[in-house]
């Protein structure tokens, strides 16, 4: 969580956080991404509050994720600090910061298991929020 002076601006931008990667989760969902989970990494790093993580069943599909994840953010004023798999398709990471948003296609998604290497971290009910 990006920390300021006070505790409410802190709770404020905690908030934001947690509604940005509620946002990109919905997103996903809308373009028809698979196994949506958004894990609360709050207490587990300093480097960043939320992770996102989505299947897409093809290349095509994990492109148009990321691309309409990275439009939605952008109406919203955000920018992405980097991306990086966007070319191959299989794990699309998009960083904002304080959410990171993970596009996987299921071989790597299985491969790569990072519900399990995260384990510790609560799973926000995004659907919720």
């Amino acid at each position: 969580m990006k920390t300021l002076a006070a505790n409410g601006v802190t709770a404020r931008l905690g908030k934001a956080a947690q509604q940005r990667a509620c946002l990109c989760a919905r997103v996903a969902e809308e373009n028809k991404g698979g196994d949506i989970v958004v894990l609360d990494m709050r207490k587990l790093t300093p480097m960043y509050d939320y992770f996102v993580i989505a299947t897409g069943l093809s290349r095509r599909q994990t492109h148009t994720i990321a691309d309409e994840i990275e439009k939605a953010m952008a109406e919203q004023g955000e920018s992405q600090l980097s991306i990086e798999g966007y070319e191959t398709g299989k794990w699309i990471v998009l960083d904002y910061g304080d959410v990171v948003v993970h596009v996987f296609d299921p071989q790597c998604r299985n491969y790569y298991e990072l519900e399990e290497l995260w384990a510790e971290a609560p799973r926000l009910d995004w659907r919720r929020e």
